[in-house]
């Protein structure tokens, strides 16, 4: 019981000498701001004064680059769902074509007409919108544009240039909204064909 007491008269007292610490040093803090001179209290506060106008400035010219990038990108999700729309219309044209029973009717002839025109009023909405198709055909493979999804073997073209594009890609702005699909070309090798000769 006396030795709890005294532990606990040990912790007051500890207690009680940071407290006594602590007030010493906000003592010593007001007496050096006391002991500074008119002219450097003003610059100390001119120099707060500056700091909070500079994070001001950088917080205005931030909320003000976020504000443009809603504008201009605000509607990239949109855009992005609109593709899926033109892929199917190429796909409903191909389909048309390549069906041998339609093969060169009347009917298909229209319908493939509608639908080009139906796509050409969708690019050019989007184009308004200043969302473009890559240009991708005879461009050398650019990783920032293009995703090769295959090779195919041509003498005639430079290696890496883009020869056939399986999925349009589109830009919006300066922003990627989707990268095109593509065939590029590859130089046959010499050695293959030499040893399939000598087979």
């Amino acid at each position: 019981m006396v030795m709890e007491k005294k532990e606990n008269q040990n912790e007051n007292n500890n207690t009680e000498k940071k407290e006594e610490a602590q007030d010493n040093e906000k003592l010593n803090e007001n007496s050096q701001k006391v002991d500074l001179k008119p002219e450097e209290k003003v610059n100390e506060l001119e120099d707060k004064l500056a700091r909070a106008y500079a994070e001001i400035e950088n917080q205005r010219r931030r909320f003000e680059k976020e504000k443009d990038d809603a504008f201009d990108y605000g509607g990239f999700s949109l855009a992005r769902e609109t593709l899926n729309l033109i892929d199917n219309l190429d796909r409903a044209k191909n389909a048309l074509e390549n069906d041998e029973k339609l093969k060169s009717s009347e009917v298909l002839k229209k319908t493939i007409e509608h639908l080009n025109t139906i796509e050409q009023d969708m690019l050019s909405t989007l184009k308004k919108n200043n969302i473009e198709e890559i240009k991708s055909i005879d461009q050398k493979l650019d990783p920032n544009l293009h995703q090769a999804m295959m090779e195919i073997e041509d003498d005639n073209k430079e290696s890496g240039t883009v020869v056939q594009v399986i999925q349009k890609g589109f830009m919006m702005k300066d922003r990627l909204l989707r990268p095109s699909l593509v065939a590029v070309s590859r130089k046959t090798n010499k050695k293959d064909e030499k040893s399939k000769e000598n087979q």
